[in-house]
């Protein structure tokens, strides 16, 4: 009788090893998500999470990672740093977690940077541009973005004023770390493009009111103004712009396409406005035309089955997000390890991938964590629909970092 009762007992402590051992096998891997998803760059925080869920279902379908399914786990920051930070550090406690996907806000990256390498978990960058984020000292470097990098923006834009015919700028910086990147790039390439700086204006995050600082810029007689700005500040800007009755253009890094800018000022306005806006990826485009067919009609099918190249809001993250998350699941399954320095091993090792925005012959090296340089990036306006279409192309701007 007692050799009856222990062998049914370890018949089923093997049948619940056996269940718990496949269960535990067939945990997802996490990917974190810690974006603004609530506040001032809810559009681009939204664009990201977008992107990233058609990558995971493509990966899924292929067999996940390391033969389990990948999951989004979505925190918000709500643009504060200091709950970035706390999100950071909830996420790195996530069992089977392979990286963190940020969101729009240099501040909240920038104020993230020590607990990422304290707690040795890869953050992936598909929008914050600030140069420091990268180029941030530590080592071993767990930053890898592929997005803008101010220190290229300022290139472009310089660039796009020059070939205008503008000599002299003005610069709008929100006051923050990103405007002060902006600032320190814009400085040190101005003189590369025959521009002059006439006067710098701060404005601060929620500004109400942009009068007095548009009328130190008309006394100091720009041909353009520059802007780096988030989409609440943009539209206190273009309202006192257009109510002081300026012609003048404005040429704006990509904040203003990370929230809700055209809604909010609205077609009419948008259309008296001479501005263009820094971009890296458009449905318009014919960089990768079958993988943009592809994500596209998975976005109708996921989304909006009614969507169209002009109604995707803040395009760029989506795109962003899509390669990034691709690129790190193929990263871990090329290591066979969740391990934050294998994955970032393989991860610098990825060589001609065909990804949403291009074709990258290497993403990532070992000394190169940033993704995209200033060849890969253009201008753009809105169009009546509240898109933004590209500019006509130009030639390259001047070289890609190493």
């Amino acid at each position: 009788m007692l050799l009856l009762v222990r062998i049914i007992l370890l018949s089923v402590v093997l049948v619940f090893g056996r269940g718990f051992a496949k269960a535990t096998e067939q945990q997802p891997v996490i990917l974190g998500l810690d974006a603004d998803m609530s506040a001032v760059a809810v559009e681009g925080g939204k664009a990201i999470k977008q992107g990233a869920l058609l990558a995971i279902a493509e990966i899924n379908e292929r067999g996940g990672v390391l033969g389990r399914p990948l999951e989004l786990k979505i925190l918000d920051h709500r643009g504060n740093p200091a709950r970035g930070i706390s999100n950071i550090k909830a996420l790195a406690e996530q069992p089977n977690l392979l990286a963190i996907l940020g969101g729009v806000h240099t501040p909240v990256a920038l104020a993230e940077l020590p607990t990422i390498h304290e707690r040795e978990v890869i953050y992936l960058g598909p929008w914050a541009a600030g140069t420091a984020i990268v180029d941030n000292g530590y080592a071993p470097n767990y930053v890898y973005r592929l997005s803008v990098r101010d220190e290229e923006a300022a290139k472009v834009m310089l660039k796009h004023a020059s070939q205008r015919g503008f000599k002299t700028v003005g610069l709008v910086l929100e006051r923050t770390g990103w405007g002060r990147s902006n600032l320190a790039s814009l400085q040190q390439y101005s003189q590369d493009y025959g521009i002059t700086i006439s006067h710098v204006s701060w404005v601060n995050w929620r500004q109400k009111t942009f009068h007095q600082e548009i009328q130190t810029q008309i006394r100091n007689t720009p041909d353009a103004l520059i802007t780096v700005v988030n989409a609440p500040e943009g539209v206190v800007i273009a309202e006192a712009v257009l109510q002081e009755q300026l012609n003048i253009p404005i040429i704006s890094h990509w904040g203003l396409a990370g929230g809700n800018f055209a809604s909010v000022l609205g077609s009419e306005k948008l259309q008296q406005l001479d501005l263009t806006i820094l971009q890296t990826f458009s449905f318009h485009q014919k960089r990768q035309p079958e993988v943009a067919a592809r994500v596209l009609q998975a976005y109708r099918d996921k989304f909006d089955s009614q969507a169209n190249p002009d109604s995707i809001r803040a395009v760029v993250g989506l795109a962003h997000a899509y390669d990034l998350v691709h690129l790190i699941a193929l990263a871990a399954n090329q290591a066979d390890s969740l391990s934050a320095p294998a994955v970032a091993r393989a991860l610098e090792n990825i060589s001609d991938y065909s990804g949403l925005i291009k074709r990258y012959q290497q993403p990532f090296t070992s000394k190169r964590h940033d993704a995209l340089y200033a060849e890969d990036y253009f201008m753009a306006v809105y169009n009546q629909q509240g898109g933004l279409t590209p500019v006509a192309p130009t030639t390259p701007a001047a070289g890609k970092g190493q």
